[in-house]
C-alpha cells in the first residue's frame, strides 16, 4: 500500500499530480499550520505579462491549523477566471477543459481547504490521473506526535507498506525512525512541454500544462517521475 501525505495546494504543479498518479491512497494534510503567502493558497500561470501569481485571499488567524482557513471576500473569483482566461483563451486546448476548470470558481467557498480538495479532485480527473483513495488527516481519528511521529502515525493508521515523500521533507523527516515503513523519495525531474508565449517557464499550476498539452498532460506528468 503506497500513501502519499502532502499539504493541499492551491492549483497546484505537475509534480504534485505526478506523485499522486503512483500513490494508493493520497492524504490531504489538511490539519497542520497554515502558511500565510504559501503554496496553500496561491500559484503561478504564464500570462502575456510574463509570470502571474494568483492567490486566494484568506482571513488571517494566527496558527490556524489549513482546514480552519476561511476565505475572505467574494471577488476573488472573478478576477481569477478572467485573469486565467485572458492569459490561455488562445491555448490549443483551452476550449476543452474551460467549461470544467471555470466550474472551481463558480462556487461561494467558505473555507480554503475544501477549494483546494476539491479543485485537486477536479484537476486529477480532467488530468485523467490513475486516481486514489483521497483521505483528510482530519477525519483521521487517534493522529499522534510531530513531525516525523506524526507522519508514522498517520501511515500506520492506513496500514502502510510505502511511504512516497517529496524531496522537501528531506530538511525534517527523521529516516531512521521508518523501520517497518518503506521511505521512497520522489524527486520530480521537471519536462519540458509546448507552451505559449514564448520561451518555456517550468513550475507553473498544472492548468497551464492542461490548457496547453490537452490529454497528452498525462504523458507529461509521468515523464517526470
Amino acid at each position: 500500500m503506497k500513501v502519499v501525505i502532502t499539504q493541499p495546494f492551491y492549483i497546484p504543479w505537475m509534480g504534485y499530480f505526478a506523485m499522486m498518479d503512483i500513490a494508493d491512497i493520497f492524504v490531504f494534510y489538511d490539519d497542520v499550520q497554515f502558511v500565510l503567502q504559501s503554496w496553500h493558497s496561491r500559484n503561478r500561470i504564464k500570462t502575456s505579462n510574463g509570470v502571474q501569481w494568483l492567490t486566494v485571499p484568506t482571513r488571517k488567524n494566527f496558527g490556524q491549523k489549513i482546514n480552519q482557513v476561511e476565505v475572505k471576500g467574494l471577488r476573488w473569483e472573478d478576477d481569477h477566471i478572467k485573469t486565467i482566461e485572458q492569459a490561455y483563451s488562445k491555448a490549443p486546448h483551452f476550449e476543452i477543459y474551460w467549461e470544467y476548470v471555470s466550474r472551481i470558481f463558480e462556487i461561494d467557498w467558505i473555507y480554503l481547504s475544501e477549494l483546494t480538495t476539491y479543485s485537486i479532485r477536479t484537476l486529477a480527473e480532467l488530468l485523467d490521473i490513475g486516481m486514489p483513495k483521497f483521505i483528510k488527516s482530519s477525519e483521521l481519528e487517534g493522529i499522534q506526535g510531530q513531525k516525523t511521529d506524526r507522519v508514522l502515525s498517520v501511515l500506520e493508521k492506513l496500514g502502510a507498506d510505502e511511504y512516497i515523500s517529496g524531496m522537501a521533507a528531506k530538511d525534517y523527516l527523521e529516516e531512521d525512525k521508518f523501520k517497518d515503513i518503506k521511505l521512497t523519495w520522489f524527486d520530480y525531474q521537471h519536462p519540458t512541454y509546448p507552451q505559449i508565449r514564448g520561451e518555456f517557464v517550468s513550475h507553473m499550476s498544472v492548468i497551464d500544462l492542461l490548457f496547453n498539452t490537452g490529454d497528452k498532460a498525462i504523458d507529461y506528468i509521468r515523464e517526470g517521475s
